[in-house]
Order: structure tokens, then C-alpha cells, then sequence
């Protein structure tokens, strides 16, 4: 029998065109009878992912494992940049103008910190100073420059990241622990560098009633449009909140609340299976890989896919603040879009590496 030139996994590519799919008929809905233009771009975004996908699944782990130190220092030195010369969008400074595209720096850093987190436990265990006090450097300077921009958001995320692989890495419970303990002492002191904005929305989640036309507005059409859905959904296009715009930035964070209106809870049950299917996805073709530097990746992307999800959802159900995470495959977005569709397409180069034999693999080696 003749084996096939690459060995892919193929729930993992059904899983992804199938939210591509869904992602693409949400936004179609969101943006409908209002700026289409948005639709075409994502497609012109889900065509330049999906490139990157394919060019990844050819890059072997051992080349990936030389390129992400320097991957994250052009990375921290484009975060540096973005006080100096980003573009300012909605009151945040977060994006640099490369002439032909806009781009996103906290999500180049997010994703090469992952990498060299990955790359740096593959090797050691999380136990002794050196090896947890060096990645928490690592996340903790791009991280303050984020919050700086202001982005909680992604600072969420780069945080989560980095406790989901020092678990993983064998940190300590104990540790563990008093982190957790440390981090609840120190809300108090993060409250008082938060900015106004970020407090209103903490105090807006409490009662969102308290400011129905200001602060609370967001979380109020939302849940609306969530509730108005029902089981089946009033329809494809039918949706009042999104057709009447009542819903702020319905095409990007609040796209949820467009799904759940027109598809109503089949829709939304449907969403969070391939959600569910693909981290476990990720996770189990980590635990299939040759190499604890792949296993380290997987555990990496699926950690950033989880919080993702779990916030978008959350906030725009009201159980979360609103930190302006967008929906993965989903929302609209190039930067975002694009580094999402990288990260899988290394999780499959892993997929296909676990059904190889690489010579280059070595007893000791951080990739063997």
C-alpha cells in the first residue's frame, strides 16, 4: 500500500474547516448590510493562514527550536516600538503601521513566548530559581509593556500561558500555591495601577445595570441578544440586536452574541463541540509526540485556545469584565487570525513528526 506523502491528522484538519466555515457564516452575519468589506479581508486573512498553515507542517520541530529566541527578541523589540510610533485605535496604542498591513505585536510576542517557554523546559524541570526565575522574566517584560498599551487581555493570556507549562514542567504544588495566594494579596495593588476604563468594567459586572447606557451597555445587548436566540435561533440574518446594530463591536469581541441569536443554543452547543474537540485535539497529539519540546508546545497552544474561549464567552455573557480577547476563528481579525492558524499548523507538524522516524533525534537532545 502506498503511504501518502504526509501523514496528517484529519480530525484536526475537519475540526478547522469546520470552524472556518461557521466563522466565516457568523461574520457574514455580523457585518451584513454594513461594512462587507470586513468579510472580505477575513477571507483574504483565512487564505494568508492558511498558507502559513501549509508551510508549517514542512518545517521540522529541531529548525523551530533554533528560530524562536530570535523570533521573540524581533518580537520584544517591535513591543518596544509600539509606544514610540503605533497607531492609536478606540484609546489604545497596540498596532504599528507596516504600510501595506497594520500589525499586531502582542500577538507575535504571545505566540513566541510560548516558544521559547517550550523551548526552555524541554530540558529542565520547574524547580530551582534559574529555572522558573528566567521564564518569569521572559513573561514578565513584554506582559508589562502590553498592560502598558493598554491591553489586559493578552497580559491575561501570556500570564496563563506560562503557570499552564510551569505545571506541566513539574512546578511544585506548593509553589503553585503560594503564588495563588500571592497573586489574590496583590489585586489590591493592581487595582491601583488599572486605568479608569478597566475599573468601570470590573464595578460594571457587579451591576450592569448601574450604567445602562454607558459602561453597561455592552454586557446588557449581549446578554439580550444570548437570551433572544432560544433553542433554535431566530434565523440566518434574522437577528434584531445585530440588524439594528445595538451590538458594539458585533463583528469582532460580541460575535458570540450574534451566534447565539440567530443560531440560538444548537448553534452555540455546536461551537463549543469543535471547540472542545480541538483542544483535546491538541493536547492528545502532545502527548503523542517524540519530543518533550512538542509536547510542551501543544500543552502551550491548547492553554492560549482555552482562555480564549472561556473569556470571549464569559465577558459577553456577563460572567467575565470585558478585556476585548476575540473569539478564536471566529471574530474578524488579520493579526489574530493568522498567528492562530501558525500555531496549529506547527501542532500538526507535530502530528506528522509523531509518525516518523526523525534521524536527527537524540537521547538528551531538548527535542528528543
Amino acid at each position: 500500500m502506498k503511504r501518502a506523502l504526509l501523514p496528517l491528522d484529519w480530525a484536526l484538519l475537519a475540526c478547522l474547516f469546520s470552524l472556518a466555515g461557521l466563522g466565516m457564516c457568523v461574520l457574514y452575519a455580523a457585518v451584513y448590510q454594513g461594512d462587507m468589506g470586513l468579510w472580505y479581508k477575513q477571507a483574504i486573512f483565512w487564505a494568508a493562514g492558511l498558507a502559513g498553515f501549509v508551510v508549517l507542517c514542512f518545517v521540522p520541530l529541531r529548525l523551530l527550536g533554533l528560530v524562536c529566541w530570535p523570533m521573540y527578541a524581533v518580537g520584544l523589540l517591535l513591543l518596544m516600538l509600539v509606544p514610540l510610533i503605533g497607531d492609536v485605535h478606540m484609546g489604545a496604542r497596540r498596532w504599528l503601521d507596516l504600510g501595506v498591513a497594520n500589525i499586531q505585536p502582542s500577538e507575535i510576542i504571545k505566540w513566541a513566548l510560548m516558544f521559547v517557554l517550550a523551548s526552555w523546559f524541554a530540558t529542565r524541570e520547574a524547580r530551582g530559581w534559574i529555572n522558573i526565575g528566567v521564564p518569569l522574566l521572559l513573561v514578565v517584560v513584554p506582559a508589562a509593556l502590553i498592560l502598558n498599551q493598554p491591553d489586559l487581555g493578552t497580559t491575561l493570556v501570556l500570564l496563563f500561558a506560562m503557570v499552564a507549562l510551569l505545571i506541566a514542567a513539574g512546578l511544585p504544588w506548593r509553589l503553585f500555591g503560594f503564588a495563588v495566594v500571592a497573586g489574590i494579596a496583590s489585586l489590591p495593588v493592581l487595582w491601583h495601577f488599572m486605568h479608569g476604563y478597566q475599573k468601570q468594567r470590573v464595578l460594571t459586572l457587579l451591576d450592569p445595570q448601574s450604567d445602562p447606557l454607558g459602561a453597561g451597555y455592552h454586557v446588557i445587548q449581549s446578554t439580550i441578544a444570548i437570551g433572544s436566540g432560544g433553542l433554535m435561533g431566530k434565523g440566518f440574518l434574522q437577528g434584531t440586536q445585530a440588524r439594528l446594530h445595538f451590538l458594539p463591536e458585533q463583528h469582532t469581541d460580541f460575535i458570540f452574541s450574534v451566534l447565539a441569536e440567530e443560531g440560538g443554543l444548537i448553534s452555540v452547543l455546536f461551537l463549543l463541540g469543535l471547540y472542545a474537540f480541538l483542544i483535546s485535539r491538541i493536547l492528545m497529539i502532545g502527548q503523542r509526540a517524540h519530543n518533550r519540546f512538542g509536547s510542551m508546545l501543544c500543552i502551550g497552544i491548547a492553554s492560549i485556545f482555552t482562555l480564549y474561549i472561556t473569556v470571549n464567552i464569559g465577558m459577553v455573557s456577563g460572567i467575565f469584565p470585558v478585556v476585548g480577547l476575540p473569539l478564536p476563528f471566529i471574530s474578524y481579525g488579520g493579526s489574530a487570525l493568522v498567528t492562530m492558524l501558525a500555531a496549529l499548523g506547527l501542532v500538526m507538524r507535530i502530528a506528522i513528526e509523531s509518525h516518523e522516524k526523525i534521524p536527527w533525534q537524540r537521547p538528551g537532545s531538548p527535542l528528543a
